[in-house]
């Protein structure tokens, strides 16, 4: 090691050596996360488990949970133990509401054939599965670990669903890639939104971390591909539709119907003097 390198190792371990105390493994969040998953939908892994099999499990991943959590005890305000037997005696309903999303995806997409092929292969599903995971947690007021989480979901996914969001029942992400939901978005129940939706902010002034930035989507509202819905007072009423490559700051009254008109002009290929070949 040449002095250069020694005097940045230095300086590295000066820097870093507290970080480590302080935050839980991002690997280790990761592995877990694939953990309670494969355990509430075992046939991903091709597992048969006993019912002791799975009990014993389940107490291994809250185990687990509570050593991702140690090094954020003195920000939690009570312990780690207390937050993860909480996190884990409400584990059931979040499974429900997880079989909930698959039936969405069951009721609205035509390809999907079975519940097992939605929670195999689809990214729309594992994002809001994660998600359902990350939110417990945010809403017990963990910091950083459900970030992490559900930034292992977005980084496999394409889908950016902030844990801090308050997302209903029956919610359906189809496709999925590049949709993004900000962290006090509010959608409500049985919800479908297609990909490269952002439910995002106005203003993002540091000052404003509080208050409500996104906005509110209320019961039976679909909105398709690549709109943009902005704004923490902005409000899409029940069983409206929002049509693609909408941009929106505004509220809408339900029952609602937006989208935007597109001039598209078709001609004969053969009347066209100049060659039309686009490089993109």
């Amino acid at each position: 090691m040449n002095t250069g390198s020694k005097n940045f190792a230095e300086y590295l371990y000066k820097v870093n050596k507290e970080y480590a105390n302080e935050v839980p493994s991002g690997r280790d969040t990761n592995v877990f996360v694939e953990k309670i998953i494969d355990l509430l939908f075992p046939f991903r892994t091709k597992s048969k488990r006993s019912q002791d099999e799975l009990a014993i499990q389940l107490n291994e991943l809250e185990a687990e949970l509570e050593i991702l959590m140690r090094p954020l005890e003195n920000k939690l305000g009570r312990k780690a133990a207390e937050i993860c037997r909480e996190f884990m005696d409400v584990l059931p309903d979040i499974y429900e509401d997880m079989l909930e999303d698959a039936d969405a995806f069951m009721k609205f997409d035509p390809a999907a054939e079975s519940l097992e092929e939605v929670i195999l292969s689809y990214p729309g599903f594992f994002s809001i599965a994660v998600y359902r995971l990350a939110g417990k947690l945010h809403s017990l007021l963990v910091p950083v670990l459900p970030r992490v989480i559900s930034e292992y979901a977005h980084s496999k996914t394409g889908v950016d669903i902030h844990p801090g969001a308050k997302i209903g029942k029956s919610f359906f992400i189809d496709h999925g890639t590049g949709t993004v939901i900000g962290e006090t978005a509010v959608i409500g129940d049985n919800v479908k939104i297609y990909q490269g939706v952002t439910l995002g902010a106005l203003f993002v002034k540091k000052s404003m971390a509080k208050q409500k930035r996104h906005p509110t989507i209320e019961d039976n509202v679909i909105i398709y591909a690549r709109s943009t819905i902005l704004g923490g007072d902005t409000v899409i009423g029940h069983d409206s539709v929002i049509g693609g490559n909408v941009w929106l700051t505004e509220s809408v009254l339900p029952f609602s119907v937006v989208y935007q008109k597109n001039h598209v002009v078709v001609r004969d290929s053969k009347k066209i003097s100049d060659q039309i070949n686009w490089v993109i």
